[in-house]
């Protein structure tokens, strides 16, 4: 093809051969490396394992020359990095000024002065490092990594890699944040049971992220870089899972592209008014997405996210000044809830909600309503392997993580709380909708509106981005998204993607169960039970590594003494006080993911059941307006 991503290990030249002080016995194989090979079945865990060292101690350095060179960070550099291309773009301009720079004032020291070692005849032997890091694994050849992978690839290769852990911050927080059902929560399952769950699921979360960041850090690198979920499951079970794990993702990424397309379309029609057909409401989402989706790199898309974060801010702000200054907005609780059709004294309660206060249902029904909205609050792991792939350091991922999620429950518990304080048995779902006077209601349905079109763009990259990347560039031959002519490709697929979404989200009868039942089954997994099982395969044969195993840069292999049931056994035993509580959060996971999936397939038989509809959205007549 001539892509640089196939570019095979160049052998060093003859003479450096010759001049060498060492010289192995047996050389490393010219391994091909890439975008194409990082799903290479050939390259063991060990060597991928080796290579992600390798990047790191070379991110860690870039990362520190970086914010030397840049110094403290202001408001005009903020702005800037916003529209630059990239930090290694700016690298490089700079690296060129002062070597420019410096070969004008200083012609440099001799090949002595810089410490070389040198023979009899004053030929040069070896040039030697007095900084260098002597414990730091070697690439084969005996050079580092920079001078055994060829520049060009490396400089490609990290060209998309640009966003910061700010970036991630606001990135996470768009991702997972879902703050307007937190006071139904609580009016299902009462004060104490909400404040424990929540701040028990946003631990599981974080767990969840930390793991992700954990394998990412040790198997990914520029050499073989990991772009999407199915990549871990890839280098710690085989090939197949990976299949799986990239089918399940592009399939809820979609859904969920297609349920925001609808649901947005949904309050544009609220903002209109009947006059305004329905499929109209959802072709101007889709047309919306068709141009922003155009942006191929988070760094951008981070901006946009940066605004989302302050829309919901201040979103929920003006809720929780209505709760507190005017009584709710009745009319849609009475018609969407089994509450009594009058207007009742307010009641909170400290422990579980009587059935009588229950909104949905009565009995544990009703109670596992607002214990599954809990769960699916903090589901938004899904996308952490695609943001790790786009740092310039993902070993600060976990910074911008642990603080988004920190403040995503903060949030939710503020807000859940203040509002159900306030409103008590009455905390509709959609909050936002039952809120007086009628001025507020508007302001934050059109605020709702903007943060929506913010994660209905940021759902479509990612998942495009798995599209492109798994199908058409893996399958088809497609060129690298980095490239020029993966560029133009991006752009004319994108609108393909959104049409797609479009047709099936206004075809479907109700689109809201189907992908609640795709929520249920994948949704929940990604974020808890698919980070436990793959962390504990990876702990397990990290754990099982004998002394004298690993992988050899001189000569290309990996050594190991066994393999099998003996190999796994030793490893689990080895950490067991990991290993047995990883299991059993997977096995909770799974748990809480069946019974979702069981409350979705039941919602799904009363509405296709007797009496239910297969009616579509292809019409003037909106589901708001009736």
């Amino acid at each position: 093809m001539g892509d640089r991503g196939e570019m095979p290990i160049e052998a060093a030249p003859a003479a450096a051969r010759q001049h060498s002080l060492e010289v192995p016995e047996k050389t490393a194989p010219l391994r091909p490396y890439g975008i194409n090979y990082r799903v290479d079945p050939t390259v063991s865990f060990a060597e991928f394992r080796y290579w992600a060292k390798v990047e790191r101690e070379e991110e860690r350095e870039a990362e520190r020359l970086y914010l030397e060179r840049r110094g403290p960070m202001t408001l005009s550099k903020m702005v800037k990095s916003r529209f630059s291309k990239g930090v290694h773009h700016e690298t490089k301009k700079m690296d060129e000024r002062d070597a420019t720079a410096a070969a004008a004032t200083n012609p440099g020291p001799s090949t002595e002065e810089k410490g070389a070692a040198v023979d009899g005849d004053g030929k040069v032997l070896a040039a030697s490092n007095p900084d260098e890091d002597k414990t730091a694994p070697s690439v084969a050849h005996g050079g580092s990594s920079t001078t055994s992978l060829d520049e060009e690839w490396k400089t490609a290769a990290r060209a998309m890699r640009t966003a910061g852990w700010g970036s991630i911050f606001f990135l996470v927080t768009t991702d997972i944040l879902g703050w307007s059902n937190t006071p139904f929560v609580f009016a299902s399952v009462g004060y104490g049971t909400g404040v424990a769950l929540y701040v028990v699921f946003g631990i599981a979360a974080t767990l969840s992220g930390l793991m992700l960041w954990r394998m990412f850090t040790t198997l990914d690198s520029s050499r073989y870089p990991m772009l999407s979920y199915g990549d871990i499951f890839f280098r710690v079970f085989g090939p197949k899972t990976r299949h799986f794990i990239n089918v399940m993702q592009s399939l809820q990424q979609f859904c969920t592209v297609m349920v925001l397309i609808f649901s947005k379309g949904r309050v544009i029609s609220l903002l209109a008014g009947p006059q305004l057909c329905f499929i109209v409401c959802m072709i101007i989402i889709m047309a919306i997405g068709m141009v922003f989706g155009s942006i191929r790199s988070l760094q951008r898309l981070s901006w946009i996210c940066n605004l989302s974060v302050w829309f919901n801010i201040a979103s929920f702000i003006s809720i929780m000044v209505a709760a507190a200054k005017y009584e709710p907005f009745f009319p849609p609780i009475f018609g969407s809830t089994i509450l009594p059709k009058e207007k009742l004294p307010v009641k909170t309660f400290a422990g579980l909600v009587p059935d009588a206060y229950q909104q949905q249902a009565h009995g544990f029904a009703g109670i596992f309503n607002g214990v599954d909205n809990m769960v699916y609050a903090y589901s938004g792991a899904i996308l952490f392997v695609a943001f790790m792939s786009e740092m310039r350091h993902p070993m600060d991922f976990w910074k911008g993580m642990i603080c988004a999620q920190a403040f995503i429950c903060v949030v939710y518990l503020f807000f859940g709380l203040f509002v159900y304080s306030y409103f008590g048995q009455y905390s509709a779902s959609v909050i936002y909708q039952v809120i007086n006077p009628a001025g507020l209601r508007t302001f934050n349905n059109v605020l709702n509106l903007l943060t929506g079109l913010i994660a209905v763009v940021l759902y479509f990259h990612v998942g495009m981005k798995t599209v492109y990347i798994e199908v058409f560039q893996e399958m088809f031959n497609f060129p690298p998204i980095a490239s020029s002519r993966g560029r133009w490709m991006w752009y004319a697929l994108g609108p393909l993607y959104w049409i797609i979404a479009f047709l099936i989200a206004a075809a479907v009868p109700n689109l809201n169960g189907i992908v609640g039942f795709v929520g249920g089954l994948f949704a929940v997994n990604f974020s808890y039970s698919l980070p436990g099982i793959a962390y504990l395969g990876w702990s397990v044969q990290s754990a099982a590594v004998l002394p004298g195993e690993g992988f050899n840069p001189e000569t290309g292999e990996n050594v190991v003494h066994d393999s099998g049931m003996k190999r796994l056994a030793r490893g689990f035993m080895a950490r067991w006080y990991i290993h047995v509580p990883c299991a059993i959060y997977a096995l909770a996971g799974l748990a809480t993911s069946g019974m979702g999936t069981w409350a979705a397939v039941e919602g799904l038989i009363s509405v296709f059941g007797p009496g239910g509809t297969v009616a579509t959205s292809y019409g003037c007549r909106s589901p708001v307006w009736g």
